[in-house]
């Protein structure tokens, strides 16, 4: 019994593996097939996302060979255009060059003709040489026998008279050299008594040292002036300055020799009237800050010189003078500009003479500074700058340069004679120092009035600020010979009548001219 239930266990079992095994294996066929279409889908999408990566690369590619064909046409085109340019300048520099080429050979031609011409001229004036010696040895030979005179008793007479011509045209010279010596001296007293006016802040004005300040209305000039006048009495006083407070509308007139101080008059009185506070405290509180903004600016002022000639190392008290020279004026020329000048001058001309250039313009910028101090110092300028120059540790050879430029003491050095020369340039140069308009305006009338005093002069023009004289003669009634001798009495006259510095150009113009008309 037990047996038979066991065997039949075992057919129970292995009927169930068997089953096991049969629906193990369909199910595992059907997830075969289902993995199997699986793969088959996504080989399919892998395929056409390739084509659809394949086209868009292929596109990609297709643009950009088109991209680079246009850069490289477009290239291609600007090199041609390029091309083009220089294929045109080459052919213009041909052409050039091939003008240039005939016009060569056309003055060898005519260098030619003229070497051909010159020779034959050549040959004619050795005859004619030949002929003169002849002709003059035979003269020579009659007039020994017409005088009786043998050669050296003429030559000895001849000598003589030449010598006393020569004697007459020295003293002429002399008395010229004299005139010319009392002229600089008359510019010289000029220049020390501008100098000394400069310097010296008195009480006497002139129209040249006055500063004239507008004001916003008429009641300002009550507030200026201030209750019993103390407010114009604390500006005078604080700044050395006159006020002149007169019937001018929105006027007042500042007054003083020295432009520095009137300077610092103009800028307290300007600020005073922009504050509105006006009264002796206030006064005096504005003048000293303006003093204060003054010094720094004339500080400022040298060291900009100091820079701009490329000088260093001088003292802090010498710097200031020099910014003080800025107020300063010689025959209307500003004198740190001149000194500027003047160094710069030096500095060319002891290059040019292979000296110390640095040297050179150190005392060419200091030679005047002692026209900075003012009237309490006495002395000549010259004298009172070198004493500057030595007091604050300049050199000997640049003291002794400032001292010497005006002769106040005799040059000794080369670098004396060269600031003498530079500060000579400097003054003389055209348009440095101005002219009255007056005197110009009387020597422009003198030259015209003398060229048109001679008969055959029809018009007469003073050109080149009266250096140059063009006079027009009449053609028929002068002729060539007589415009020459014209021109040179006309020069006479001018230089016996006129005074005039440098010299002057007379132009005698004769022309004839044929007009007709076209009907």
């Amino acid at each position: 019994m037990f047996s038979s239930i066991v065997i039949t266990a075992f057919i129970a079992f292995g009927v169930g593996a068997v089953l096991g095994f049969f629906v193990y294996k369909h199910f595992l066929a059907k997830e075969l097939a289902e993995s199997r279409k699986l793969a088959d889908k996504i080989l399919e999408e892998a395929r056409k996302e390739a084509a659809a990566q394949k086209k868009e690369l292929l596109l990609q590619a297709k643009d950009e060979i088109f991209r680079q064909k246009r850069e490289w046409e477009k290239e291609c085109r600007e090199k041609e255009r390029e091309l083009k340019k220089q294929e045109q300048r080459l052919q213009e520099k041909e052409e050039r060059l091939e003008k240039k080429l005939e016009d060569v050979s056309l003055k060898e031609r005519e260098l030619l003709s003229w070497e051909s011409k010159l020779s034959r001229e050549e040959r004619k004036l050795e005859e004619k040489h030949l002929k003169l010696d002849t002709l003059i040895s035979e003269q020579t030979k009659k007039l020994e026998d017409v005088s009786g005179l043998t050669r050296e008793e003429a030559r000895k007479i001849l000598l003589e008279e030449m010598e006393s011509r020569v004697r007459h045209e020295a003293a002429k010279r002399m008395r010229q050299i004299e005139s010319e010596a009392k002229e600089q001296a008359s510019k010289k007293a000029k220049e020390i008594l501008a100098t000394a006016v400069q310097r010296y802040s008195g009480e006497y004005v002139v129209d040249s040292t006055v500063t004239v300040v507008e004001l916003p209305n008429e009641e300002m000039k009550g507030r200026i002036i201030g209750r019993e006048g103390r407010n114009i009495r604390a500006l005078e006083a604080a700044t050395g300055v006159d006020l002149i407070i007169d019937d001018t509308p929105e006027v007042v007139v500042l007054s003083a020799f020295n432009p520095l101080r009137r300077e610092v008059a103009r800028r307290a009185l300007e600020r005073l009237i922009t504050d509105g506070r006006i009264h002796p405290a206030r006064i005096e509180e504005v003048v000293d800050k303006v003093q204060k903004e003054i010094e720094d600016q004339l500080k400022e002022l040298g060291e900009q010189a100091t820079f701009d000639v490329g000088v260093h190392g001088i003292h802090p008290e010498l710097i200031r003078l020099l910014g003080r020279l800025y107020y300063r004026t010689s025959f209307s020329q500003n004198v740190l500009q001149h000194s500027l000048e003047v160094a710069f001058l030096c500095g060319i001309m002891a290059a040019e003479l292979g000296l110390d250039e640095k040297i050179a313009k150190r005392a060419g910028l200091l030679h005047d500074i002692g026209k900075a101090v003012d009237h309490e110092v006495e002395g000549p300028h010259a004298l009172i700058g070198a004493e500057l120059a030595k007091k604050y540790g300049e050199s000997e050879e640049v003291v002794h340069a400032i001292a010497a430029h005006h002769e106040d003491v005799s040059p000794s050095s080369v670098l004396a004679v060269l600031v003498q020369a530079a500060d000579s340039l400097s003054g003389a140069r055209p348009g440095a120092r101005k002219e009255l308009l007056e005197n110009y305006v009387k020597r422009l009338e003198e030259l015209e009035n003398i060229a048109t005093s001679f008969d055959g002069v029809e018009k007469a023009y003073a050109i080149q600020a009266g250096r140059e004289l063009r006079v027009m003669v009449d053609c028929d009634k002068v002729s060539d010979d007589d415009a020459y001798l014209i021109c040179k009495d006309i020069a006479k006259k001018i230089e016996e009548e006129m005074t005039y510095p440098g010299q002057i150009k007379i132009t005698v113009i004769r022309e004839r001219r044929a007009i007709d008309f076209a009907k």
